[in-house]
Protein backbone atom coordinates (compact mmCIF):
# COMPACT_ATOMS: atom_id res chain seq x y z
CA UNK A 1 0.00 0.00 0.00
CA UNK A 2 2.80 1.92 0.30
CA UNK A 3 3.69 1.62 -2.97
CA UNK A 4 0.23 2.76 -4.14
CA UNK A 5 0.33 6.03 -1.75
CA UNK A 6 3.93 6.91 -3.39
CA UNK A 7 2.45 6.33 -6.88
CA UNK A 8 -0.49 8.37 -6.44
CA UNK A 9 1.03 11.17 -5.02
CA UNK A 10 3.32 11.01 -8.18
CA UNK A 11 0.61 11.08 -10.57
CA UNK A 12 -0.88 14.22 -8.68
CA UNK A 13 2.55 16.00 -9.12
CA UNK A 14 2.27 15.10 -13.22
CA UNK A 15 -0.65 16.46 -13.22
CA UNK A 16 0.03 19.66 -11.43
CA UNK A 17 3.22 20.03 -14.18
CA UNK A 18 0.91 19.24 -16.99
CA UNK A 19 -1.80 21.58 -15.75
CA UNK A 20 0.12 24.40 -16.95
CA UNK A 21 -0.29 22.98 -20.61
CA UNK A 22 -3.32 21.19 -20.76
CA UNK A 23 -7.04 21.29 -19.11
CA UNK A 24 -8.10 19.21 -16.49
CA UNK A 25 -10.36 16.96 -18.69
CA UNK A 26 -7.75 16.79 -21.21
CA UNK A 27 -5.21 15.58 -18.75
CA UNK A 28 -7.85 13.03 -17.02
CA UNK A 29 -8.14 11.76 -20.90
CA UNK A 30 -4.38 11.30 -21.63
CA UNK A 31 -4.85 9.67 -17.82
CA UNK A 32 -7.05 7.46 -18.81
CA UNK A 33 -6.23 6.66 -22.27
CA UNK A 34 -2.30 5.43 -21.28
CA UNK A 35 -3.83 3.36 -18.48
CA UNK A 36 -6.01 1.68 -20.80
CA UNK A 37 -3.45 0.77 -22.94
CA UNK A 38 -1.19 -0.79 -20.39
CA UNK A 39 -4.16 -2.64 -19.08
CA UNK A 40 -5.47 -3.90 -22.25
CA UNK A 41 -1.83 -5.49 -22.26
CA UNK A 42 -2.17 -7.37 -19.18
CA UNK A 43 -5.62 -8.27 -20.57
CA UNK A 44 -4.06 -10.00 -23.81
CA UNK A 45 -1.51 -11.49 -22.40
CA UNK A 46 -3.44 -12.91 -19.44
CA UNK A 47 -6.29 -14.23 -21.44
CA UNK A 48 -8.68 -12.81 -18.95
CA UNK A 49 -12.67 -12.24 -20.05
CA UNK A 50 -13.82 -9.15 -20.61
CA UNK A 51 -17.02 -9.16 -21.30
CA UNK A 52 -18.96 -8.57 -17.86
CA UNK A 53 -22.57 -9.70 -17.10
CA UNK A 54 -23.57 -6.11 -15.15
CA UNK A 55 -22.35 -3.47 -18.04
CA UNK A 56 -24.83 -1.13 -16.45
CA UNK A 57 -23.24 -0.77 -13.05
CA UNK A 58 -19.34 -0.98 -14.54
CA UNK A 59 -20.78 1.65 -16.41
CA UNK A 60 -22.95 3.73 -13.58
CA UNK A 61 -19.24 3.59 -11.46
CA UNK A 62 -17.02 4.36 -14.35
CA UNK A 63 -19.13 7.88 -14.87
CA UNK A 64 -19.27 8.57 -11.08
CA UNK A 65 -15.26 7.78 -11.01
CA UNK A 66 -14.75 9.69 -14.16
CA UNK A 67 -16.78 12.81 -12.77
CA UNK A 68 -14.75 12.56 -9.23
CA UNK A 69 -11.41 12.08 -11.37
CA UNK A 70 -11.87 15.76 -13.37
CA UNK A 71 -12.93 17.44 -10.19
CA UNK A 72 -9.90 16.17 -8.36
CA UNK A 73 -7.43 17.21 -11.42
CA UNK A 74 -8.94 20.89 -11.21
CA UNK A 75 -8.56 20.66 -7.82
CA UNK A 76 -4.69 19.68 -8.06
CA UNK A 77 -4.36 22.27 -11.32
CA UNK A 78 -5.99 25.31 -8.68
CA UNK A 79 -4.55 24.49 -5.23
CA UNK A 80 -1.46 23.11 -3.50
CA UNK A 81 -1.11 19.68 -3.90
CA UNK A 82 -1.34 18.29 -0.50
CA UNK A 83 -4.37 20.43 -0.18
CA UNK A 84 -6.20 19.08 -3.20
CA UNK A 85 -4.97 15.51 -1.93
CA UNK A 86 -6.39 16.18 1.60
CA UNK A 87 -9.87 17.22 0.17
CA UNK A 88 -9.90 14.29 -2.36
CA UNK A 89 -9.08 12.19 0.98
CA UNK A 90 -12.49 13.12 2.75
CA UNK A 91 -13.93 10.60 0.93
CA UNK A 92 -13.50 7.49 3.67
CA UNK A 93 -15.76 10.18 5.71
CA UNK A 94 -18.51 10.59 3.28
CA UNK A 95 -18.20 6.69 1.93
CA UNK A 96 -19.49 6.20 6.23
CA UNK A 97 -21.75 9.07 5.91
CA UNK A 98 -23.48 7.08 3.17
CA UNK A 99 -23.10 3.30 3.61
CA UNK A 100 -25.91 3.07 5.97
CA UNK A 101 -28.51 4.82 3.52
CA UNK A 102 -27.50 2.53 1.32
CA UNK A 103 -27.91 -1.01 3.69
CA UNK A 104 -31.22 0.91 4.99
CA UNK A 105 -29.52 1.02 8.63
CA UNK A 106 -29.60 4.18 10.69
CA UNK A 107 -26.50 6.04 10.94
CA UNK A 108 -24.65 5.86 13.94
CA UNK A 109 -23.75 9.44 16.03
CA UNK A 110 -19.89 8.07 15.60
CA UNK A 111 -20.55 8.25 12.17
CA UNK A 112 -22.04 11.43 12.22
CA UNK A 113 -19.52 13.29 14.55
CA UNK A 114 -16.49 12.00 12.02
CA UNK A 115 -18.30 13.79 9.20
CA UNK A 116 -18.63 16.76 11.31
CA UNK A 117 -15.37 17.00 12.27
CA UNK A 118 -14.06 16.38 8.44
CA UNK A 119 -15.80 19.55 7.60
CA UNK A 120 -14.45 22.10 9.81
CA UNK A 121 -11.20 20.67 9.03
CA UNK A 122 -12.15 20.93 5.24
CA UNK A 123 -13.59 24.10 5.98
CA UNK A 124 -9.95 24.90 7.84
CA UNK A 125 -8.60 24.19 3.69
CA UNK A 126 -11.14 25.81 1.81
CA UNK A 127 -10.51 29.42 3.60
CA UNK A 128 -13.94 31.64 2.88
CA UNK A 129 -11.82 34.81 3.32
CA UNK A 130 -9.24 33.54 0.60
CA UNK A 131 -9.54 34.27 -2.74
CA UNK A 132 -12.90 33.27 -5.22
CA UNK A 133 -10.75 31.05 -7.47
CA UNK A 134 -9.25 29.12 -4.42
CA UNK A 135 -12.11 28.61 -2.25
CA UNK A 136 -14.35 27.48 -5.57
CA UNK A 137 -11.21 24.81 -6.31
CA UNK A 138 -11.20 23.80 -2.82
CA UNK A 139 -15.40 23.51 -3.25
CA UNK A 140 -14.07 21.04 -6.22
CA UNK A 141 -11.67 19.05 -4.58
CA UNK A 142 -14.16 18.78 -1.89
CA UNK A 143 -16.68 17.36 -4.53
CA UNK A 144 -14.03 14.92 -5.86
CA UNK A 145 -14.17 13.44 -1.78
CA UNK A 146 -17.69 12.74 -2.54
CA UNK A 147 -17.83 11.51 -5.78
CA UNK A 148 -14.83 9.24 -4.77
CA UNK A 149 -17.06 7.95 -1.86
CA UNK A 150 -19.63 7.17 -4.19
CA UNK A 151 -17.38 5.22 -6.24
CA UNK A 152 -16.05 2.90 -3.94
CA UNK A 153 -19.80 2.30 -3.03
CA UNK A 154 -20.27 0.90 -6.81
CA UNK A 155 -16.86 -0.84 -6.12
CA UNK A 156 -18.36 -2.87 -3.34
CA UNK A 157 -21.18 -3.49 -4.68
CA UNK A 158 -19.73 -4.97 -7.75
CA UNK A 159 -17.76 -7.16 -5.44
CA UNK A 160 -20.43 -8.64 -4.29
CA UNK A 161 -21.53 -9.90 -7.35
CA UNK A 162 -18.30 -10.95 -7.72
CA UNK A 163 -16.90 -9.00 -10.37
CA UNK A 164 -13.02 -9.69 -10.41
CA UNK A 165 -10.84 -6.10 -9.57
CA UNK A 166 -9.14 -5.48 -12.85
CA UNK A 167 -12.26 -5.50 -14.84
CA UNK A 168 -13.98 -2.97 -12.75
CA UNK A 169 -10.61 -0.86 -12.95
CA UNK A 170 -10.44 -1.47 -16.93
CA UNK A 171 -14.46 -0.57 -17.09
CA UNK A 172 -13.53 2.94 -15.13
CA UNK A 173 -10.51 3.88 -17.03
CA UNK A 174 -12.46 3.31 -20.33
CA UNK A 175 -15.76 5.47 -19.28
CA UNK A 176 -13.52 7.85 -18.43
CA UNK A 177 -11.46 7.85 -21.99
CA UNK A 178 -14.63 8.19 -24.07
CA UNK A 179 -16.07 10.41 -21.88
CA UNK A 180 -12.86 13.22 -21.67
CA UNK A 181 -12.32 12.54 -25.06
CA UNK A 182 -15.87 13.05 -26.64
CA UNK A 183 -15.48 16.71 -24.50
CA UNK A 184 -12.26 17.70 -25.64
CA UNK A 185 -13.57 16.85 -29.27
CA UNK A 186 -15.95 19.54 -28.79
CA UNK A 187 -13.22 21.99 -27.55
CA UNK A 188 -10.41 23.83 -27.85
CA UNK A 189 -7.50 21.82 -26.64
CA UNK A 190 -3.52 22.18 -26.36
CA UNK A 191 -2.11 20.52 -29.47
CA UNK A 192 0.25 17.46 -28.54
CA UNK A 193 3.80 17.52 -29.20
CA UNK A 194 6.79 15.13 -28.44
CA UNK A 195 7.95 16.81 -25.64
CA UNK A 196 4.90 16.14 -23.50
CA UNK A 197 5.19 12.54 -23.22
CA UNK A 198 7.69 13.22 -20.54
CA UNK A 199 4.69 13.93 -18.53
CA UNK A 200 1.82 12.24 -19.97
CA UNK A 201 3.58 9.31 -19.95
CA UNK A 202 4.81 8.68 -16.41
CA UNK A 203 1.40 10.41 -15.66
CA UNK A 204 -0.71 7.44 -17.23
CA UNK A 205 2.15 4.64 -15.80
CA UNK A 206 2.22 5.99 -12.33
CA UNK A 207 -1.97 6.15 -12.09
CA UNK A 208 -1.84 2.44 -13.65
CA UNK A 209 1.36 1.22 -10.83
CA UNK A 210 -0.88 3.44 -7.97
CA UNK A 211 -4.25 1.63 -8.78
CA UNK A 212 -2.68 -1.93 -9.24
CA UNK A 213 -0.64 -1.85 -6.02
CA UNK A 214 -3.70 -0.50 -4.06
CA UNK A 215 -6.10 -3.18 -5.27
CA UNK A 216 -3.56 -6.00 -4.62
CA UNK A 217 -2.96 -4.42 -1.38
CA UNK A 218 -6.99 -4.05 -0.52
CA UNK A 219 -7.24 -7.90 -1.41
CA UNK A 220 -4.22 -9.02 0.53
CA UNK A 221 -3.83 -7.05 3.34
CA UNK A 222 -5.65 -6.08 6.78
CA UNK A 223 -8.13 -3.63 5.16
CA UNK A 224 -7.64 -1.26 8.63
CA UNK A 225 -4.17 -1.59 8.44
CA UNK A 226 -4.25 -0.59 4.53
CA UNK A 227 -7.05 2.13 5.27
CA UNK A 228 -5.05 3.95 7.62
CA UNK A 229 -1.77 3.40 5.30
CA UNK A 230 -3.56 4.96 2.77
CA UNK A 231 -3.09 8.76 4.39
CA UNK A 232 0.36 8.63 3.49
CA UNK A 233 -0.85 9.87 -0.08
CA UNK A 234 -1.18 13.22 1.68
CA UNK A 235 2.23 13.12 3.62
CA UNK A 236 3.84 12.17 0.54
CA UNK A 237 2.13 14.62 -1.53
CA UNK A 238 2.79 18.00 1.10
CA UNK A 239 6.70 16.65 0.60
CA UNK A 240 6.51 17.00 -2.83
CA UNK A 241 4.32 19.81 -2.98
CA UNK A 242 6.79 21.76 -0.39
CA UNK A 243 10.33 20.49 -1.97
CA UNK A 244 9.18 19.98 -5.91
CA UNK A 245 6.61 23.15 -6.41
CA UNK A 246 7.69 25.03 -3.36
CA UNK A 247 4.55 25.61 -1.97
CA UNK A 248 3.55 25.49 1.73
CA UNK A 249 0.45 24.95 3.68
CA UNK A 250 -0.88 27.03 6.00
CA UNK A 251 -1.10 26.64 9.71
CA UNK A 252 -5.15 26.39 8.66
CA UNK A 253 -4.39 23.04 6.08
CA UNK A 254 -2.12 21.35 8.49
CA UNK A 255 -4.90 21.72 11.20
CA UNK A 256 -7.88 20.84 8.57
CA UNK A 257 -5.59 17.97 6.54
CA UNK A 258 -5.17 16.70 10.56
CA UNK A 259 -8.84 16.13 11.26
CA UNK A 260 -9.68 14.88 8.13
CA UNK A 261 -6.82 11.82 8.62
CA UNK A 262 -8.07 11.47 12.30
CA UNK A 263 -11.92 11.69 11.26
CA UNK A 264 -11.64 9.52 8.40
CA UNK A 265 -9.47 6.83 10.00
CA UNK A 266 -12.17 6.66 12.63
CA UNK A 267 -14.89 6.49 10.25
CA UNK A 268 -12.96 3.64 7.81
CA UNK A 269 -12.11 1.39 10.99
CA UNK A 270 -16.71 1.85 12.00
CA UNK A 271 -17.54 1.32 8.92
CA UNK A 272 -15.17 -2.03 8.65
CA UNK A 273 -16.61 -3.39 11.68
CA UNK A 274 -20.06 -2.53 10.54
CA UNK A 275 -19.33 -4.80 7.22
CA UNK A 276 -17.95 -7.23 9.24
CA UNK A 277 -20.74 -7.47 11.81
Amino acid sequence: MIIATFFFSLMGSFVKIGATHFSSVELVFYRSFISLLFLFIYIVISQEELKTPHLRKQIDRGVVGFLSLAFFFYAIAHLNLGSAMTLNYTSPIFLGFFLPFISHQKIKKSILMCTIIGFIGALLILDPHGEWQSWFAGLVGLISGIGAALAYIHVIQLSKLNEPDWRTVFYFTLVSTVGSGLWISFNDCQKLVWDDMWILIPLGLSATIAQIAMTRAYRLGNTLVIGALSYLTIVFSGVISLLYFNETMRIEDLIGASLIILSGAIASNISLKSRIN
